[in-house]
């Protein structure tokens, strides 16, 4: 379908980092045909009225875990240890397969109303994760959660071949819309066996790798006793790296880490909301970027976060990391725009996405700005990442398909 978006404001997180003002967009073929004067003889199938509307690339939430909207509000006021041991891993240990259908479905309305077109999710029975999400019409970097220790331990009983399978069905399905991953839990849960054991199906399978990693300096301490490595080192020395590699969390890092990090070209996915929540510490953005990691925002699960909400992610990662460093110019709007869009993109592989541009994947959002708390506009940027609500979200495109027309599914 051809659409034409007209007269709008777009933000285009490009390189220029323009804003421009009675911008028409025209989508075909799945992607941004042309941005600023619709080209001669193009004759949209549909039009949508941008005034009083700002277009913006969509958000590429970088980790969560979908289905754990079943488990909002289940672990309240507990710290990380008692949260995760005497109530997630719980509830965890009773989910059968159709809950996790149900769960990542309200996951996607959630998202999709909140202008997420992507998400980067780690859980478990990801086959059914992958059927909501090619119902839903969204993109998605899906890895099947195993700790590794046998299939007693599994959720659901399930053995290795099972997260094969997984890949080997689903990467790529949904015309593209839906890559796959191996996803252990972590070095403090998963044995260098089996972690190596990962990376060769990895390899094998020509696809990626999402991972918790150094979440707590209790796990660097026992990960020193126990390999004589930091977490980091230890994956690193495992050859975990060797592949493309989502590395959520990496709260107690030390400089030799960050620049393992770095030279490995490790992408890192922050989310901060529930280390506010969890008092786990934050970890180093600001010192990520620096070293030029690909950094992306992600809300983590709805147990942590209780929301899937990307505009408040990058709310909190601004002023979190400005106060801490005691510098308000930390952070530039734009640069937590991009981290919540072309970081994600990038980390997922949707290479292309996160930017309004001619012959980009047309995933982008429409917010309306005619409500009391958007003016005045003095700085569209800041308006969205400081002061925007899902609620502003009007329409949602994933790869030119509109997913959310005037704040209906």
């Amino acid at each position: 379908m051809r659409i034409l978006i007209s007269n709008t404001t777009a933000i285009t997180l490009d390189d220029e980092d323009r804003i421009l003002e009675r911008a028409d967009i025209a989508i075909d073929d799945g992607t941004i045909h042309a941005l600023g004067d619709v080209p001669e003889g193009f004759q949209p199938d549909q039009v949508i009225d941008g005034r009083k509307r700002v277009a913006l690339p969509g958000f590429f939430n970088a980790h969560c875990h979908a289905a754990m909207t079943l488990e909002r509000g289940w672990a309240e006021d507990l710290p990380f240890d008692r949260w995760l041991n005497e109530k997630i891993w719980v509830a965890e240990s009773a989910l059968e397969e159709e809950d996790v259908y149900w769960g990542a479905a309200l996951a996607c309305c959630e998202m999709i109303r909140a202008g997420v077109v992507a998400f980067a999710d780690h859980y478990f029975w990801m086959p059914q994760v992958a059927r909501a999400v090619e119902e839903a019409g969204m993109k998605a970097h899906l890895a099947w959660c195993q700790f590794g220790t046998g299939p007693g331990q599994e959720v659901g009983g399930i053995n290795f071949e099972d997260t094969v399978h997984f890949v080997q069905n689903w990467h790529g399905a949904a015309d593209g819309r839906i890559r796959c991953a191996m996803g252990p839990h972590s070095p403090y849960m998963c044995p260098p066996d089996f972690l190596c054991r990962v990376v060769d199906a990895a390899k094998k399978l020509g696809v990626g790798i999402h991972i918790h990693l150094a979440e707590s300096q209790e796990q660097v301490d026992k990960s020193i006793e126990t390999h004589g490595k930091t977490p980091v080192e230890h994956l690193q020395a495992l050859g975990l790296f060797d592949v493309p590699t989502i590395a959520a969390h990496c709260i107690a890092v030390d400089e030799d880490d960050i620049r393992i990090l770095a030279e490995r070209g490790v992408h890192v996915a922050h989310t901060p909301k529930t280390y506010l929540k969890l008092a786990m510490g934050v970890a180093p953005l600001p010192r990520f970027l620096d070293r030029g990691i690909n950094a992306a925002l992600g809300t983590d699960g709805p147990a942590s976060n209780n929301d899937l909400n990307m505009l408040e992610v990058m709310r909190i990662a601004g002023l979190y990391h400005k106060n801490a460093l005691g510098k308000p110019e930390a952070l530039p709007r734009t640069t937590l725009l991009r981290l919540a869009t072309q970081g994600g993109a990038r980390a997922m592989g949707f290479e292309g996405s996160g930017v309004l541009a001619p012959g980009h994947p047309a995933d982008l959002i429409l917010l309306d700005t005619s409500v009391p708390h958007w003016f005045p506009r003095h700085d569209l940027a800041a308006g969205i990442v400081y002061a925007s609500h899902p609620s502003d979200v009007t329409h949602v495109f994933v790869n030119g398909e509109m997913i959310l027309r005037d704040g209906e599914l």
